[in-house]
């Protein structure tokens, strides 16, 4: 089993990282984070689209590029690399995966196509305030095709075009795509990234059809989740390696006591545990690729243990980027505010780490039942 992107996916990855170098600095994603008014980069958003990225996993028939999930990991790294300041994560990883995993023939002709082409943005709408939602809990319900309730915080709703919706019909919890030119209102909420659109979404009345079959609300959201969460941290180690090379340009660079602060153990050894992180992190990562591409049953541990390991090495890389910046770490005008923003906000839009290590034992507890 070969842990590592083929030479041709190296290539892809290698294109898609000199493309954003060009087309995404820190200086446009500082234009989402100061405008208030902007949700996030159209003009990169228009780019991404037509290099074909949105479609990567989307099987050509569909409009897509028909490549695969490694492919589209590559591409996810770098794009966690500049903390792209556009709803990929929302529209490729959730949307795009829950209708090639659970919909209709007419569902994936009529929003694939779109999707890849970048006219469709698409959002995860299943809490609904703090806490677990749980089939006890949930509120939203769907009858004759409308879908009504509240949703927060939904990341990317006050943007999307449709959303992929927790909620009941008849009683049974349900798994929804939800069409937002209709029935809806949004109120943007303020969170610690504003390079990442988040709202409330009040629905009344908007078009909803059921993605699978009746009553498997929880069961396909399990499985989109997965597949997300592997997607994710992808970004999320792309993050982190990113943090690491700035903290360590940085270090070889700043002098004190007339000596580079690289040669201090202190800082060495701030370097080397972000290192051993983010190799943790990378390995996990590498596991759930192998498992989403190959549609394993290991893929919901796989996908447990990359989440939960990403989220960490991302947090630990970008807190420790700030701190070996010393005094100017933590101000406006060095960008390791971004990435920290970043990782906080990625640790939390698929569900806390402490929700992923539940299910992680929870998995580990059925597989060794079923041994």
């Amino acid at each position: 089993m070969n842990f590592d992107y083929s030479d041709d996916q190296k290539f892809l990855k290698d294109e898609a990282r000199k493309f954003l170098e060009a087309n995404c600095s820190t200086a446009k994603v500082r234009k989402v984070l100061d405008d208030d008014a902007k949700a996030y980069d159209e003009a990169l958003w228009a780019a991404v689209a037509a290099q074909g990225w949105l479609g990567a996993a989307i099987p050509e028939e569909y409009g897509g590029l028909g490549l695969g999930h490694i492919e589209l990991c590559a591409i996810a790294e770098e794009l966690g690399r500049v903390v792209a300041p556009i709803p990929f994560a929302s529209t490729v990883y959730v949307l795009a995966e829950a209708v090639m995993l659970a919909g209709t023939e007419a569902q994936k002709k009529a929003l694939l196509p779109k999707i890849a082409a970048g006219e469709v943005i698409g959002c995860l709408a299943t809490s609904e305030g703090p806490g677990v939602t749980t089939a006890g809990n949930l509120q939203a319900s769907v009858s004759g095709g409308k879908l009504s309730g509240t949703k927060l915080p939904v990341t990317d709703g006050d943007i999307a075009t449709h959303a992929v919706v927790l909620a009941k019909e008849g009683g049974q919890p349900g798994l929804f795509l939800a069409d937002l030119s209709a029935g809806v209102t949004r109120e943007p909420l303020a969170t610690l990234d504003p390079t990442r659109d988040a709202a409330k979404l009040v629905f009344d009345g908007a078009p909803a059809e059921r993605l699978g079959g009746a009553g498997e609300g929880f069961a396909l959201l399990e499985q989109v989740l997965d597949r997300a969460a592997v997607l994710m941290a992808f970004e999320q180690t792309g993050g982190a390696d990113r943090c690491l090379e700035m903290a360590k340009a940085y270090a070889l660079e700043r002098y004190a006591f007339g000596r580079v602060i690289a040669s201090y153990q202190a800082i060495k050894h701030k370097l080397a545990d972000i290192y051993v992180k983010n190799e943790l992190a990378r390995s996990n990562a590498y596991y759930g690729a192998w498992a989403l591409n190959t549609g394993a049953p290991e893929l919901p541990v796989a996908a447990s243990a990359a989440r939960i390991a990403a989220s960490e090495a991302f947090w630990f890389a970008a807190k420790e980027n700030i701190q070996t910046h010393g005094g100017i770490g933590f101000t406006w005008e060095v960008d390791a505010h971004l990435y920290y923003r970043r990782s906080r906000q990625l640790a939390l839009v698929a569900g806390a780490p402490r929700v992923w290590k539940e299910r992680l034992v929870s998995q580990l507890e059925r597989r060794n039942i079923a041994a």
